[in-house]
């Protein structure tokens, strides 16, 4: 057995435990490889699947459920927050909610599989108003499902994952340098993404105290829309006077609707 595949036998639970916690706490830390080693490890006997799936879950369900927790009490501040603080593009929360318009419930039981996904739909869950209970028996499910996929792909392809594993053991300490180089560059195409996604808000804005002076004068040239999603109005409802409620992914079909000849602005949170 390679340098490699000794290590993961040696601290596999622990390292799986770790790089789940990471990824569902919302850290750019994948932790697909590791299951992928893992599934591979307990379909030769070297490990087993049942503590394989006790440390994922238990690495799964704690961040879930304070993400859970947040969303239940901040509502739409906590989403402001991730925004702020995640890499993916302030859109990963809109996809999110608009995955938990058409699945419901059932999103919980895929968001794991997407990026972005998976640390946005633990506050959602508590955003709608699911129960406690409900949450945490779909989380489990969903923990199960993902870590269980993964680990089901490693063990169908663990001869061809043991034959990487020792190429990889031949590089030597190359092999964290490329790892290493990797992830700073993934963190660096993230980060450069949502900049320029920031970038291309700024083009045209306006403050709240000139938008709040312009509606008090009773400016004829101004509209206002709200851009929120069917959930964020429900978990915050109230909006500007005289707005009008299209939201976002609705306004190419709802144009029409649009004033025209005036000056639209636009919100969403």
């Amino acid at each position: 057995m390679n340098d490699t595949l000794q290590h993961l036998v040696q601290w596999g639970y622990i390292l799986l435990f770790a790089f789940v916690l990471a990824e569902q706490a919302g850290l750019p830390i994948p932790a697909v490889p590791v299951l992928l080693g893992v599934g591979a490890l307990t379909g030769s006997g070297r490990m087993s699947l049942t503590l394989a799936f006790a440390a994922a879950i238990a690495a799964s369900l704690p961040p879930d459920l304070i993400w859970y927790e947040l969303g239940r009490r901040r509502g739409t501040r906590v989403l402001a927050l991730l925004c702020r603080i995640s890499l993916e593009p302030d859109s990963c929360v809109r996809r999110t909610e608009n995955l938990f318009l058409q699945r419901g419930r059932g999103a919980l039981l895929v968001a794991k599989f997407f990026p972005g996904f998976s640390t946005v739909a633990p506050p959602l869950a508590g955003m709608v108003g699911i129960a406690r209970w409900q949450f945490i028996a779909l989380d489990t499910a969903a923990a199960i499902l993902w870590a269980g996929t993964w680990m089901l792909l490693g063990y169908i392809f663990s001869d061809a994952l043991e034959l990487v594993a020792a190429r990889v053991g031949l590089l030597g300490n190359w092999t964290a340098l490329l790892v290493a180089t990797a992830l700073a560059g993934y963190v660096l195409v993230k980060f450069v993404q949502r900049r320029r996604f920031l970038h291309s808000l700024r083009i045209a804005r306006i403050t709240p105290e000139e938008l709040k002076r312009r509606l008090d004068l009773g400016d004829p040239t101004l509209a206002v829309v709200d851009t929120r999603s069917a959930l964020a109005v429900a978990a915050e409802p109230y909006t500007i006077p005289g707005a009008l409620w299209i939201p976002a992914e609705d306004i190419e079909r709802r144009r029409a609707e649009l004033p025209r000849g005036r000056e639209l602005v636009l919100y969403c949170s």
